[in-house]
């Protein structure tokens, strides 16, 4: 299955995923991202020169991802790691998660997408950005 999924868009977890455990199916989620707000770049306040900056900038209009920004950050540093990284490793994390699909537009970006392959998250630490991300 290949839907949108991500840690501010989860609303597959109510009704797709449980499907897809039952049958032994997988999803590919795209804008894994969720357009480039899970990337970190996007705050309060910070203008950003990108296409995608008044949708991902939206996200901005709920306090709870603030918050969950702040989360990611912290789980970001422990890890010595990007946000990026770390919001692509919770994803890869999830039981039908085959792999996330995200994408870079320039070649500087490539980095922190490729660090998913070298981290992995602890239970405390999903735990964490589970909590951030559901409240």
């Amino acid at each position: 299955s290949q839907d949108h999924y991500n840690l501010v868009e989860r609303g597959i977890e109510q009704s797709l995923v449980p499907t897809l455990q039952e049958l032994g199916l997988v999803e590919l989620p795209y804008w894994s991202l969720a357009s480039g707000f899970l990337t970190g770049k996007y705050r309060p306040g910070v203008a950003v020169d990108s296409q995608r900056a008044e949708g991902a900038g939206a996200y901005l209009n709920d306090p709870r991802n603030v918050e969950l920004l702040s989360v990611l950050d912290g789980v970001a540093a422990e890890l010595g790691t990007s946000v990026t990284a770390v919001s692509l490793a919770w994803l890869a994390a999830q039981p039908t998660v085959a792999a996330p699909i995200a994408s870079a537009r320039t070649v500087d970006q490539l980095q922190d997408l490729l660090e998913l392959s070298t981290i992995q998250l602890g239970d405390e630490q999903l735990a964490a950005i589970n909590t951030a991300s559901l409240r």
